[in-house]
């Protein structure tokens, strides 16, 4: 009998404030513990909480990018757990009202596109962070991260498998980064999630019993869990099992997923509107403002380069995968003056190639765009070949100059002048009578190793299109 899977993501996207979502103090990663939180992240008594207006800008921005409802009221709630780094004993979210409802976003999948749900997005505040390593058997508490102002997105239960799940994610990742809502970190736990994974047998309507991955901090470890996930409630349920509803913890030393503790209903975190907050009210002119301050969005930009530049759908995929490298491709094509699809084929292989490589952003790219125009350059007035480009590229990325600065510097301008040319094919005609006869005897795939051999006699130099053009004058 087969299975199918129902998966649904809720993402924790921390917003890019300055400030936390209630109180003034500072949102920046990797201070010292406990340097980062006020009286009011402390819960200390007689506090209010402060609604922090760049936050509510931020929800507002991915409701708009998703097409989904901006609520214009929406309400806090309480939250009420107890957990050591929770100091109030409650955290601040929203519930039955939240400021963005009803959404959708298009993945694409082995050439298939898919809408995905969103059926909510609601702001939060973080809770502290507990840490076990270096007390001598005990527990230390970091309130740092107490109040930071987080965007839940919940998505509809619309994916079917690991791999639509992850460019669900991955879709949202580089949305809110094109939205500047989010820098979208995943190891300071900027971006992360949490997987609800139930299978049921192919046909069937209703759900089965979910269990909920949480703190996945990767792409491959959201894969990771979400397959060990589905291959152990099937196993479960094919040995007549029940499947338990529980929070399971995801285990990447040991790749399995297990129990944390039974799963909360809402009712047991005992949800009420937040008494010390008003309801948050969204004027049609903030909305209107906030519409008009909105980026160009990744899937308009990837139709863009399409149309534009004649690109691929998957070229345009990868080259609007982020903001920052769509910006990078646009800066080099406008600067070089170069076919839009020689530029893509350099940022998209050797460029992201070499910053895969080295672990780097494009952001910390050594070479820069206008560097990187300057080559393309040389490529199109043919001062260097393409493959003589491959030398320029790799003394660039390791901080020698320029383009012309290393073509003059290395001598790497390429030949063009036909008679210098002429005097290399003849004297590799002559160096090679057996293959030449047999060419001339009809061995067409021959003409390759001709080819080869002036390139490798002029050392890359020669311009290829005339060394073909010559190459079969010559050999008749």
């Amino acid at each position: 009998m087969s299975w199918e899977a129902v998966i649904g993501l809720e993402i924790h996207a921390q917003l890019a404030t300055q400030s936390k979502i209630f109180s003034g103090a500072a949102t920046a990663y990797g201070a010292s513990p406990n340097t980062q939180a006020c009286a009011i992240d402390l819960g200390l008594p007689g506090v209010l909480p402060v609604l922090n207006q760049a936050a509510v800008s931020m929800a507002c921005k991915f409701g708009l990018a998703v097409g989904a409802t901006v609520s214009p009221r929406s309400v806090f709630a309480r939250k009420n757990y107890f957990y050591p780094d929770l100091p109030k004993g409650y955290q601040i979210s929203q519930y039955e009202l939240p400021v963005v409802q009803k959404g959708q976003i298009q993945i694409e999948l082995d050439d298939q596109e898919k809408t995905i749900g969103i059926t909510r997005a609601h702001l939060e505040e973080d809770a502290g962070k507990s840490l076990h390593e270096d007390f001598h058997g005990l527990s230390g508490i970091d309130l740092n991260r107490a109040g930071t102002p987080l965007l839940e997105i919940v998505s509809e239960p619309d994916m079917r498998s690991a791999k639509e799940a992850v460019a669900y994610m991955k879709k949202i990742h580089s949305l809110v980064r094109y939205l500047e809502i989010c820098d979208g970190n995943m190891q300071e736990g900027s971006f992360r999630c949490d997987a609800n994974v139930s299978v049921r047998r192919k046909g069937e309507s209703k759900l089965g019993t979910r269990a909920e991955l949480k703190n996945l901090n990767s792409f491959r470890f959201v894969e990771k869990a979400i397959n060990i996930e589905i291959e152990r409630q099937i196993e479960i349920l094919e040995n007549g099992g029940s499947v338990v509803q529980e929070t399971r913890l995801y285990d990447a030393d040991k790749n399995e997923t297990r129990s944390m503790r039974s799963k909360e209903e809402a009712n047991d975190y005992r949800y009420f509107p937040d008494p010390d907050l008003l309801p948050l009210v969204i004027e049609p002119e903030f909305l209107q403002q906030v519409r008009a301050e909105l980026p160009e969005l990744p899937d308009d930009k990837k139709q863009r380069f399409m149309k534009h530049y004649e690109l691929s759908l998957y070229d345009a995929g990868v080259l609007t995968s982020s903001r920052d490298l769509a910006d990078y491709y646009e800066e080099v094509v406008k600067a070089s003056g170069s076919d839009p699809k020689l530029c893509a084929n350099w940022v998209m292989g050797d460029l992201l190639g070499m910053l895969n490589k080295n672990n780097l952003d494009i952001v910390n790219s050594p070479i820069g765009s206008a560097l990187m125009a300057g080559m393309l350059r040389r490529i199109t007035d043919n001062t260097i070949s393409g493959k003589i480009a491959k030398q320029v590229f790799e003394a660039m990325w390791d901080g020698e100059g320029d383009a012309d600065y290393i073509i003059e510097k290395q001598g790497l301008v390429q030949v063009t002048d036909t008679a210098a040319i002429e005097k290399v094919i003849d004297e590799v005609m002559a160096n090679n009578p057996k293959q030449l006869a047999d060419y001339r005897a009809g061995k067409d795939k021959l003409f390759g190793f001709f080819v080869g051999q002036v390139m490798k006699v002029s050392q890359g130099k020669a311009n290829p299109n005339v060394v073909n053009e010559l190459l079969k004058q010559k050999l008749g």
